[in-house]
C-alpha cells in the first residue's frame, strides 16, 4: 500500500508567498519530498501568490532558498519548468475564470453582490445572536433583474460555489479514514474573487487536477476545506486526489506552536547554526516515525523508509532542546575540513570586530577537533573560540585564584611555568603536557590547581578545551605573553 500499486506518485508542495517559510510549513514539504522520493513520483513546487495583498516582498525567494538549503529538490516548478507551467497561479489566471464562469452556467456557482461592509454587518449579527459564522446565501437566489440591477449599479461580483443544503460529504483521508461532514454545516465559499483572481479553494482544486497531483498531503487547518474541494471537484466531473492531513505541530505547552515558544522562521535556524541534515532528521520526526527508538536517521533511510502508515494522527510536539540535542549529534558526525568549512562564515560574522580577517582556514582547522564534541550550533562557535582569536582577554583577576590558592602560590606557579614553556621545543601537545605534569608535583599543586590556573592565565576561563591541545594551537609566543599578563594582574591587582 505504500506506494499505491502503479499509480505514478505526484504531490506538490504549494507554499503562498505570505511570510517567510516556517517548521510547519517546510514539513509539509518535506513530508511530501519523502513520499515522492519513497515511490519514486514526481515532487512539483507550486507558488500559490494569488493573495496579492498579502505577498511578503521577498517571501517567495525564502521558499525557495529554504527547500535548497535543505536539499528538497523539485521535478517541476519555479527556476526548474515541466510540462503543466506556469508555476505561479498569479501566472495562471486565465485559466480560473472561464472555468468559474463554467460553474455559474452550470447552476454550481453563482455571482454575489454583497459589499464588504454588508458581510461585516451580517457576521457582526451573527455574532451577537451566537449563531455559526458563515454566508447567509442572500445572492443565491437572486432573480435575473436582480442581478441587472446590481450589474447597472456597476458592483463588481464574486463568485460563490453553491453548497448543497442537505444530504452530507464523505471522503477517506489517508491518516484518519473515513471523514463526514453535514453539508448544512459548510457556506457557500467564494471561487472567484472581484478583483479576477481565483480564491485557494478554486485555484488549487483546478492545479491540482490540471498538474496530475494524486496526493495531497497538506497540514491539518485545511481538513475542513476538504469537502469543499471534493464537492467542487464532482461539480466539475474530475476525480479527486487521494487526501492525508498531516497533524499540527505544538510547542512544549501543547499550545500552537508560535513565536513565544522560540523561532519559527526556518531561515532564522539556519542563522543560528542548524545543520540542513540535523534540521531534516528532527521535521521528519515532527509525525512520523520509523519506530519507537530510533532518534538519528539518515536521509537516504528517511526516503527507504517512509510510508504514509506510520503518520501519526495526534500532534506532534516541536522540542528545540531536542532539535539542538541532535544537532550536536550531526555536529560531531562531520570529517573536521567539512566542520572548518561551515564554521568559517559563523566565524567571520560571530567574532569580535578587532579579530584580523579574513580568518585563517589552517588556523580554524587546527582549532575545530578540540571544541567539536561540545557544540551544538555552529553559531556558538565563535562563543566557544574567541580567545583563540583576540589579542587581549579580558577576564577577572580573581579567577587565577582557585579555591584556596593564594596570590603568591599562585604567582610562583605561573612564573615557574612561564620560564620552563619558553624552552620547549618543540611546542606540541605531548611536550607541554610532559612537561606540566611534573611540575605541578614539583611545585607541591595538585594537577586540576595547576590545570585551571593555567587554563585561565592562557584562555580567560575556567571552562576550555583540553588544556595541553589549546595551548599547543594557540602557540608558544601567546601563551608566553597570556602568562605574562597574568603575572602582572596578580600583581596590580590585590
Amino acid at each position: 500500500m505504500t506506494c499505491y500499486g502503479s499509480q505514478l506518485v505526484r504531490v506538490r508542495y504549494a507554499p503562498s508567498p505570505t511570510g517567510y517559510p516556517h517548521v510547519g510549513n517546510i514539513r509539509t514539504a518535506l513530508f511530501n519530498w519523502l513520499f515522492a522520493r519513497h515511490c519514486g513520483g514526481s515532487f512539483i513546487l507550486r507558488i500559490e501568490d494569488t493573495d496579492v495583498a498579502r505577498r511578503v516582498e521577498g517571501a517567495t525567494e525564502d521558499i525557495l532558498d529554504s527547500l535548497r538549503w535543505l536539499g528538497l529538490d523539485w521535478d517541476e516548478g519555479p527556476a526548474v519548468g515541466g510540462n503543466y507551467g506556469p508555476y505561479f497561479q498569479s501566472q495562471r489566471a486565465k485559466v480560473y475564470r472561464p472555468i468559474g464562469q463554467h460553474l455559474v452556467r452550470e447552476g454550481y456557482a453563482y455571482p454575489c453582490y454583497c459589499t464588504p461592509e454588508r458581510l461585516a454587518q451580517m457576521r457582526a449579527e451573527q455574532v451577537r445572536s451566537k449563531q455559526p459564522p458563515g454566508y447567509d446565501r442572500r445572492c443565491r437566489n437572486l432573480s435575473s433583474k436582480e442581478r441587472a440591477q446590481f450589474e447597472a449599479e456597476g458592483i463588481p461580483p464574486v463568485i460563490r460555489f453553491k453548497i448543497p443544503i442537505e444530504g452530507q460529504t464523505r471522503f477517506y483521508d489517508l491518516i484518519r479514514g473515513e471523514i463526514v461532514f453535514d453539508n448544512k454545516t459548510l457556506d457557500d465559499f467564494v471561487l472567484l474573487k472581484s478583483d479576477g483572481y481565483p480564491t485557494y479553494h478554486l485555484a488549487s482544486v483546478i492545479d491540482d487536477h490540471l498538474m496530475q497531483i494524486t496526493h495531497v498531503l497538506r497540514a491539518d487547518e485545511w481538513l475542513a476545506s476538504t469537502p469543499r474541494h471534493i464537492l467542487l471537484y464532482h461539480a466539475l466531473g474530475w476525480e479527486p486526489p487521494q487526501f492525508a492531513h498531516l497533524p499540527i505541530i505544538l510547542g512544549p505547552d501543547r499550545a500552537k506552536l508560535s513565536k513565544r515558544h522560540g523561532t519559527t522562521s526556518l531561515i532564522e535556524y539556519r542563522e543560528r547554526g542548524y545543520l540542513p541534515e540535523a534540521m531534516v532528521n528532527f521535521l521528519a520526526l515532527l509525525g512520523w516515525s520509523l519506530d519507537d527508538k530510533t532518534e538519528i536517521i539518515s536521509r537516504e533511510e528517511l526516503i527507504h523508509h517512509f510510508s504514509l502508515e506510520r503518520l501519526s494522527k495526534t500532534a506532534a510536539i516541536f522540542n528545540i532542546d531536542k532539535l539542538s540535542w541532535m544537532n550536536g549529534v550531526y555536529i560531531r558526525q562531520l570529517d573536521i575540513d567539512d566542520l572548518t568549512q561551515r564554521a568559517i562564515s559563523f566565524l567571520e560574522k560571530g567574532l569580535p570586530c578587532q579579530v584580523d580577517r579574513p580568518i585563517s582556514q589552517d588556523y580554524v582547522h587546527q582549532i575545530m577537533p578540540l571544541i567539536q564534541e561540545r557544540a551544538k550550533s555552529l553559531g556558538e562557535i565563535p562563543q566557544l573560540v574567541d580567545f583563540f582569536f583576540v589579542n587581549e582577554l579580558d577576564y577577572n583577576t580573581h579567577l587565577l585564584l582557585g579555591k584556596g590558592m593564594s596570590r603568591e602560590t599562585a604567582t610562583r606557579a605561573l612564573a615557574a611555568a612561564q620560564e620552563r614553556l619558553g624552552m620547549l621545543d618543540p611546542f606540541d601537545p605531548a611536550s607541554v603536557e610532559a612537561l606540566l605534569r611534573p611540575l605541578s608535583q614539583e611545585l607541591g599543586l595538585k594537577t586540576g590547581e595547576f590545570f585551571g590556573l593555567l587554563r585561565v592565565a592562557t584562555t580567560g576561563r575556567t571552562a576550555a578545551p583540553p588544556l595541553f591541545h589549546t595551548m599547543a594551537v594557540l602557540g608558544k609566543e601567546r601563551c608566553q605573553k597570556r602568562i605574562k599578563i597574568a603575572l602582572a594582574k596578580l600583581h596590580s591587582n590585590f
